[in-house]
């Protein structure tokens, strides 16, 4: 993408963001009469602010409810919350009581941004009880009658929700998102494996540090260094790109192997991949394919969906975290150095915003699909 694009692309997030910002001051979320109630569980933690942050001002979803542990429950969210991201809390939410994460809530949505000790049963808990659950956790991705899903990507994974909702009578579901290196991967991979085929993906990841949580990794641990291990990372990803570029309920047969590395980065996760395809592709040809790649989706108007799924930088030395984490308001995976791979054929580097496209904004365009396909009510 040229620069002049770039600056297109950026001034529209700006002034996204501004609004966002002015209806915080006023006091409301943005949303309209008929928005659909949503809380947020775990709200109080790295990727349950992003969600506040993001559904500030969302035009579908308004938030009723902030639930957190018991230890913050029952005070007001801007004391609660040891906030750390790099836009203001929305000031709707600041004197918003925090709630116990339990149903009964004044919602028909849960966002859940739960740590992975807690998420599987709390989650199952919500489906019981009759709410859509949009799952940033890992508890119930692999489970083979729940969607694992990238909209872009794989879409009709949404056919899981029906043996879901005869498992919950009162007609709640459950849907995941990836990990926030897997989204990148196959982001990146996806549109080649659909015009070339793909036979073998080998992955190296440089995690940022917000991937860890707060407060994450010590500082004297990863200040001038790399941390070459990120527990059940390295099989996360493997197994989660196999069952996302399957067909529903049939992983791929596609041998994947990473690598994962935490490094001294803020945001942005950065995936070294090469590929092997079944026919022939040059990185021009690759290329191409990546830049002319638009989502399905482009009809049904979904708020966070961007009009470039994935950005192809010619530079030699993009992309970068500090550069490009931001493309599409943080929702484009950027994809740079495609070229010749002398082992398996094809090798690039793409980069994903790990709290962003990588986690609650994801969830997000999850929850805006379910929506638009009726899955909501």
């Amino acid at each position: 993408m040229s620069r002049r694009a770039g600056g297109r692309a950026g001034g529209r997030a700006a002034r996204a963001g501004r609004a966002r910002a002015g209806r915080a001051r006023a006091g409301h979320t943005g949303a309209g009469h008929d928005s659909i109630p949503v809380a947020v569980l775990g709200a109080t933690g790295a990727v349950g602010q992003r969600f506040v942050a993001l559904l500030d001002g969302h035009p579908w979803f308004r938030v009723a409810a902030l639930c957190a542990s018991d230890r913050s429950a029952g005070r007001p969210y801007a004391e609660a919350a040891h906030w750390c991201l790099d836009v203001p809390m929305p000031e709707w939410a600041r004197a918003m009581e925090v709630r116990s994460c339990d149903p009964g809530l004044p919602a028909r949505l849960a966002f859940s941004g739960l740590d992975a000790a807690v998420a599987g049963e709390l989650e199952t808990r919500f489906a019981a009880s009759g709410y859509a659950v949009v799952s940033n956790a890992r508890n119930h991705r692999m489970d083979p009658k729940v969607p694992l899903l990238v909209p872009e990507v794989n879409h009709r994974h949404l056919d899981l929700v029906a043996a879901q909702r005869r498992r919950f009578p009162r007609g709640g579901f459950i849907v995941t998102n990836p990990n926030c290196s897997t989204v990148g991967l196959v982001m990146a991979v996806a549109p080649i494996h659909a015009a070339f085929g793909v036979r073998r993906i080998v992955a190296t990841t440089l995690q940022a540090v917000s991937g860890a949580g707060y407060p994450g990794v010590a500082s004297l641990d990863i200040l001038d260094n790399v941390i070459p291990h990120i527990g059940g990372e390295e099989e996360k990803i493997e197994a989660e790109s196999r069952k996302i570029l399957g067909a529903t309920g049939r992983p791929a047969a596609i041998p994947v192997s990473a690598h994962c590395h935490r490094v001294p980065v803020s945001d942005g996760h950065t995936v070294a991949i090469s590929v092997r395809t079944a026919r022939p592709a040059t990185p021009a040809a690759a290329a191409a394919v990546l830049r002319g790649w638009r989502s399905p989706l482009a009809a049904l108007g979904l708020p966070s969906l961007p009009e470039r799924p994935v950005v192809v930088r010619d530079e030699p030395d993009r992309p970068q975290p500090r550069l490009d984490r931001m493309a599409g308001g943080g929702m484009s995976v950027t994809v740079g150095r495609i070229r010749r791979c002398p082992v398996l054929g094809l090798k690039m580097v793409a980069l994903v915003h790990n709290t962003i496209r990588g986690a609650a904004g994801v969830a997000i365009l999850n929850a805006e699909l379910l929506r638009a396909k009726g899955f909501l009510g």
